[in-house]
């Protein structure tokens, strides 16, 4: 139904290459209260996981990767899809249903501070391109409403040059542009810090203000900056509330296994574990142990000056959740106390727990891909509130 393809024409738009992947279309009757979405780049559903419990329905998404498709629809059982084994790049505009919103959590690759810094230059975070063309040729069929997400990285890409790029871009396709940024850590106990482009086509909200916005959570001095030189833009800005405070501790997160169980790691490699930590953080660890009770802490490996060591968060909340695959990506928990030491890396309920997916199913596919698919996905928690104080209010007024 799904996988790699080889490399071939699209039939839909000619002369465009695209690679073997999938999106698909849910079929469905649309109520006269729900808002008909379109979820670009959807990874394994979590901004779906958000916005349909608040009457959005997703009637087309697409991505590129097997695993995550995988998942995405073993969590969407009721829904009748119609898979096609083509990319973003095979999509055209005509294609798509007629919707209000239109999400896209492009790759952040080229864009992360940790990457290759290419920019929307990039073969990965330059997808977003593909997704704007897509826009274009929908022409009068526009959403009134599209949900950029990305890492911060994308604001002082090549100078702000990226950012500035898009949204000229999303002016000329007939959108005012609002920039905000949120932290996962006021929603789940992960530091996660995301920024999100909101674009409106047609009437600005009733909240909606031009210039550049008051100092807030979701928009401190560089969001402010990011208004501030982009005012020759159709800009503008949206009242919204204060943040939660957030929880401050792994305590409802972590699955309480029995000391026996295998995935607590041995003892030598416990010890490689202890033997790498630098004073500081064998001093955290030290002062944990002698506590009285249990403390949990996140734990990932870093490479210092060609030696690979593992360092220990000074806090009780999660590291962002990161892609699998080498470096610091796949963090270790610690649990300490009463002078005792047990580690182990953190399992995929774990890691749904810190996305605000508790209970999604996933054991269609291996742990470390459901770890991938956590890594590289939104917070439910963040959408749900950007849909509730943003979207809600600006695509269904009458009813907030």
């Amino acid at each position: 139904m799904y996988g790699a393809g080889n490399l071939r024409r699209s039939a839909a738009c000619p002369g465009i290459l695209v690679t073997g992947a999938w999106h698909y279309q849910r079929v469905v009757t649309i109520g006269n209260d729900s808002i008909p979405t379109a979820e670009f780049f959807a990874g394994i559903g979590l901004v779906a996981a958000a916005l349909e419990p608040r009457g959005f329905e997703v009637l087309w998404a697409n991505d590129i990767n097997p695993t995550k498709c995988d998942i995405y629809l073993a969590n969407r059982p009721h829904s009748i899809f119609n898979l096609v084994h083509d990319d973003i790049r095979s999509v055209c505009g005509d294609e798509l249903p007629e919707v209000e919103l239109a999400t896209a959590s492009f790759p952040c690759i080229d864009l992360s501070l940790a990457g290759n810094r290419r920019g929307l230059a990039g073969k990965h975070s330059g997808l977003l391109w593909e997704f704007t063309r897509v826009l274009e040729q929908m022409g009068g069929r526009r959403p009134r409403a599209v949900l950029l997400e990305n890492v911060i990285g994308f604001a002082t890409s090549h100078g702000g040059r990226d950012l500035r790029g898009a949204l000229e871009c999303m002016t000329r396709l007939g959108y005012s542009s609002d920039v905000i940024t949120i932290n996962a850590r006021h929603f789940v106990p992960q530091s996660r810090q995301r920024m999100f482009v909101v674009a409106v086509r047609g009437d600005l909200p009733k909240n909606a203000h031009l210039g550049v916005p008051p100092p807030s959570a979701v928009r401190p001095a560089w969001i402010r900056a990011i208004h501030e030189s982009n005012n020759d833009l159709p800009m503008h800005y949206v009242e919204l509330p204060s943040l939660p405070e957030g929880p401050n501790d792994l305590g409802d997160v972590v699955e309480l296994l029995d000391p026996a169980d295998a995935r607590w790691w041995e003892h030598n490699r416990t010890k490689a574990f202890l033997e790498s930590l630098q004073p500081i953080h064998r001093a955290r660890l030290d002062e944990l142990k002698a506590g009285a009770g249990i403390s949990w802490r996140t734990a990932y490996r870093r490479t210092r000056q060609g030696t690979a060591t593992w360092e220990i968060r000074p806090d009780a909340i999660a590291g962002c959740l990161r892609t699998t695959g080498g470096g610091s990506s796949k963090q270790a928990l610690l649990q300490a106390g009463d002078g005792q030491v047990r580690l182990r890396w953190m399992t995929p309920r774990e890691y749904g727990r810190l996305m605000g997916a508790d209970g999604y199913k996933t054991d269609v596919r291996t742990n470390n891909q459901a770890l991938f698919g956590f890594g590289d996905a939104v917070v439910v928690d963040v959408i749900a509130w950007i849909a509730d104080n943003y979207l809600l209010p600006t695509l269904r007024p009458a009813q907030r």
